[in-house]
């Protein structure tokens, strides 16, 4: 049916241009990084200590310094050139855009608790790490929506020009 998803993604597999495998390829190193945070988190809850929190900390802020950019590339690129096609506001891009303002309103919330570290019980700590473990959920469900959905919808949408400008925007973030 013409106008449908499954129309807009083909059949069969897709080979991504640069700039949207650049996009794909910048998950794994992520999703690594967000596997350690989620372990560190696990032992939070499990046996809170300050020494931990301390090191959940920082794994988070080295986590965001990559996924700032990354999120940045996608947000104010990719995702501006897909409302072209889809509109703005509701349907695919909003959802990845909603997903992408939970995962950091969960990692800015915990971030501000560990600011005050000295002034948190064991408990809160514990409570705290909770919020990564729910970013952690969300970016993961999320980076499988990108690369299954949505950087192949955009393959198809994006004309050969556009994939062209595509790469060589992200390549300035």
């Amino acid at each position: 049916m013409e106008g449908c998803m499954s129309s807009m993604m083909g059949n069969g597999p897709i080979i991504l241009s640069k700039g949207l495998k650049q996009l794909k390829e910048e998950h794994p190193p992520l999703l690594a990084m967000l596997e350690e945070v989620l372990y560190i988190t696990i032992k939070m809850e499990e046996s809170p200590d300050r020494a931990l929190f301390e090191k959940l900390t920082e794994q988070v802020q080295n986590f965001c310094s990559m996924l700032d950019p990354h999120s940045e590339r996608e947000e104010g690129v990719l995702f501006r050139m897909m409302e072209q096609y889809l509109g703005k506001g509701t349907g695919p891009i909003a959802v990845m855009e909603y997903e992408h303002d939970q995962a950091k309103s969960c990692i800015k919330a915990f971030l501000r608790a560990a600011e005050g570290i000295e002034h948190l019980s064991e408990k809160e700590m514990a409570e705290h790490s909770g919020l990564i473990k729910k970013a952690y959920y969300t970016l993961t469900q999320h980076f499988s929506k990108e690369e299954n959905v949505l950087f192949p919808m955009a393959e198809n949408l994006l004309n050969e020009h556009e994939k062209d400008e595509l790469y060589i925007k992200i390549q300035q973030i």
